[in-house]
């Protein structure tokens, strides 16, 4: 089974148990709170990845997530998630879009013609530089789209738990 597929099954999955979209852009910063941390994974009350930052330190999982995008997003959706003239700012977006969609955008792809303009995402779903790091993506953009997390390289970040270790291998191969 290719990896887009799995994640492809993965968000089929989770859709069903994702609240409304509109609740979720209301109350993101609150749904956000992390209430779980499992092996230094942060995990919010619906069970969903998420960020924790105290004192200017910020969780493993968004200082991976923000060096992922670094090397991987930036170049078309800009520097932060901020967007750009190619491609909308994920720090918007993901006010509006729930962990499942989120999967599902990243490893399918997809095509906009709104506008009379076509915009494509192209499928990461393959790339394990991408796959292997979907959460770590999804907890920095959070915090970016909650304001949790400022512009720029997080200052402090706590040290990489051995979970993300053990993960990072398994996926990655090594």
């Amino acid at each position: 089974m290719s990896i887009r597929i799995a994640v492809s099954v993965l968000a089929l999955t989770l859709l069903p148990l994702a609240g409304s979209i509109s609740a979720q852009a209301e109350d993101s910063a609150d749904k956000a709170k992390a209430v779980k941390d499992d092996g230094g994974k942060y995990l919010d009350a619906d069970g969903n990845p998420t960020y924790k930052i105290e004192n200017g330190t910020v969780d493993w999982y968004t200082f991976s997530g923000y060096r992922r995008y670094h090397s991987d997003c930036h170049v078309c959706h800009g520097q932060d998630g901020m967007g750009s003239t190619y491609a909308p700012a994920l720090a918007n977006s993901l006010k509006t879009i729930d962990y499942p969609t989120f999967l599902s955008i990243v490893a399918q792809g997809r095509k906009n013609t709104a506008n009379g303009k076509e915009n494509v995402m192209p499928a990461f779903g393959d790339n394990k530089n991408v796959y292997c790091y979907l959460d770590d993506l999804y907890v920095y953009l959070r915090a970016r789209a909650d304001g949790a997390a400022p512009r720029g390289r997080p200052p402090k970040h706590e040290d990489k738990p051995q979970a993300a270790k053990d993960a990072e291998k398994s996926c990655m191969g090594g």
